[in-house]
C-alpha cells in the first residue's frame, strides 16, 4: 500500500480538486497566502532538537504510519516525559479549520504508532496572533482522518479531476489559474466530471 502525504489531507479537506492538482498532476503556483505559509515554516522546516527546561523539542520530526498508510512531517514535536505533542504551524490569526484539524490529528496518529503511546492532543499554532489552539483528538476526528485517508487514496486511483468548487474558497487558492474553476463551471458540462 502507498503511503498518503499527510498534507495531502489538508488539501482533500479544503478541495478536492486542489489536492489532485497538487499531489496528482504535480501542479503548484505561489501567491500571497503561501508565500506567508512558507515563511511562518522558515524556523521549522529545518531539522532541529532541543532542550527547554524539561522539554525536548523536535522540528521538522519524520512520520509515518503503516497502519493508517500515512507519512510526512510534523512541524514541531514536545516531548515531556516522553510523552509526543504535536504543533503544527499556520499563518494568518487563530481560526477553527477542519483541515487544520485533520492534518494535527494524522500527525497524532503516525506518533501514536511510532512510539507505541497515546497522543490525545496537540496544538495549531498562529503566527499573527503568536497563539495555540489546542486540539483535542476525539473519535469523531479521528474517523475524519480514516475516511479522509480512504477519500484520497480513492482520488488518487482516479483518472481524471474532480470537479471545481467554485465558491469562495478559489479566490484565496494559489492554484485558480491552473484549476480554471468559476470557467469550468459556466462553460463545461457537468457529466465530465462523471465516473
Amino acid at each position: 500500500m502507498d503511503l498518503i502525504p499527510i498534507s495531502a489531507l489538508q488539501h482533500y479537506i479544503y478541495c478536492p480538486r486542489q489536492c489532485a492538482l497538487i499531489h496528482v498532476e504535480q501542479t503548484f503556483d505561489e501567491n500571497l497566502y503561501t508565500l506567508r505559509g512558507r515563511q511562518v515554516h522558515e524556523r521549522v522546516d529545518e531539522t532541529t532538537t532541543e532542550w527547554r527546561a524539561e522539554v525536548r523539542v523536535e522540528r521538522s520530526l519524520p512520520l509515518y504510519s503503516e497502519r493508517h498508510g500515512l507519512t510526512g512531517r510534523a512541524d514541531m514535536v514536545e516531548f515531556r516525559a516522553g510523552q509526543p505533542y504535536p504543533i503544527e504551524y499556520k499563518a494568518g490569526a487563530r481560526k477553527l479549520k477542519e483541515a487544520d484539524n485533520v492534518q494535527l490529528c494524522a500527525q497524532a496518529m503516525c506518533l501514536e504508532e511510532m512510539f507505541e503511546v497515546s497522543v490525545p492532543k496537540g496544538s495549531l499554532f498562529y503566527d499573527r496572533s503568536k497563539r495555540r489552539r489546542v486540539v483535542c483528538f476525539d473519535d469523531d476526528l479521528r474517523r475524519l482522518v480514516a475516511d479522509t485517508v480512504q477519500g484520497v487514496r480513492e482520488l488518487f486511483e482516479q483518472s481524471s479531476l474532480p470537479e471545481p468548487v467554485a465558491d469562495k474558497r478559489c479566490d484565496k487558492c494559489s492554484l485558480i489559474d491552473a484549476c480554471m474553476p468559476f470557467i469550468i463551471r459556466d462553460f463545461v458540462p457537468q457529466d465530465v466530471f462523471e465516473v
